[in-house]
């Protein structure tokens, strides 16, 4: 579903440029490539308006403008690529990852965020899979409804993974909205077969860009929402210990940015980093193999 709609847009925005580009040739005089030219601008520029103005809008008081104009950047060519050039285009549905590396680790579920799918994760899977890890990356759909519905998308993947690899527990890692839909499986259906979980740029708190959202699942990572605090209250001490949490201070999605962390979970922060650009960078990657590393396949109830 994703797909289709990403490619439409391309498709529209590169017909617009390219419209442009024709009246320019025609009425101004310029290359004959203008459409052509249109065609492959319009798209890129609209991604870096985009890209901008949310850096703009959810620029925190007192942080490094370095830092800023490096995510903002960084998070342009992450759009380009996760929006443009990998999510439209895939046709396959999310199938089993095997380990390539020698030694067997505890397999991972990975479960991207709101309007992605599962081809964001394609950096972070050929990562884990180097280091040993099994990897099923799932697609949340439809895209537009109550986060408690992703809880039966993440328990086939997680009953999928534990039969295929005969391992009694697996580690989820989630990606912005993922990681409140891991939160919820674990609410509905215990943390037993839960190694540990991983959450990347997920606004725990909630964020403040869209507070005039209707779709289900935006109202319900509005800023400090109902269903957020009801999430929290709903999980003990045990269940926050399977947690980590990675940030960055530079989100232009989820902001208030260092608000986005659970009573009693580790946290760390990744300067000079954008939402995207989060299941691109190298380091956050390192930082997801290093938290997994040492949990293997048969490990039963591990949270150090």
């Amino acid at each position: 579903m994703l797909a289709s709609l990403l490619r439409r847009l391309i498709f529209i925005q590169a017909a617009a440029g390219a419209i442009v580009g024709f009246l320019l040739h025609r009425l101004a005089g310029t290359t004959p490539w203008s459409s052509l030219v249109g065609a492959l601008l319009v798209p890129l520029l609209s991604t870096l308006l985009v890209c901008l103005v949310t850096g703009l809008k959810s620029k925190a008081h007192g942080e490094p403008l370095g830092a800023w104009l490096r995510a903002v950047w960084g998070e342009f060519r992450a759009s380009v690529l996760i929006f443009m050039l990998r999510q439209p285009w895939t046709v396959d549905t999310p199938h089993i990852l095997p380990a390539t590396g020698a030694t067997p680790q505890i397999p991972v579920v990975l479960v991207h965020g709101y309007v992605c799918n599962h081809r964001i994760w394609d950096t972070v899977a050929q990562g884990l899979r180097a280091q040993g890890h099994t990897v099923l990356a799932v697609n949340l759909e439809p895209l537009f409804t109550s986060i408690d519905k992703y809880v039966m998308p993440i328990e086939v993947a997680v009953m999928e993974l534990c039969q295929q690899t005969g391992a009694s527990q697996v580690a989820l890692v989630g990606h912005s909205m993922g990681g409140l839909a891991i939160r919820t499986w674990m609410r509905t259906c215990g943390v037993d077969r839960v190694a540990r979980v991983l959450t990347l740029g997920t606004p725990h708190a909630g964020t403040q860009l869209a507070p005039n959202t209707r779709t289900p699942n935006g109202k319900q990572m509005g800023w400090q929402s109902t269903w957020l605090a009801e999430l929290a209250a709903s999980e003990s001490d045990a269940v926050r210990a399977r947690m980590r949490i990675a940030i960055t201070p530079q989100d232009g999605i989820v902001y208030p940015q260092r608000a986005q962390v659970l009573h009693g979970v580790e946290a760390t922060v990744f300067d000079g980093l954008g939402h995207l650009q989060m299941c691109l960078d190298r380091s956050v990657r390192e930082w997801v193999i290093a938290q997994l590393r040492g949990l293997l396949p048969d490990t039963q109830g591990a949270t150090t």
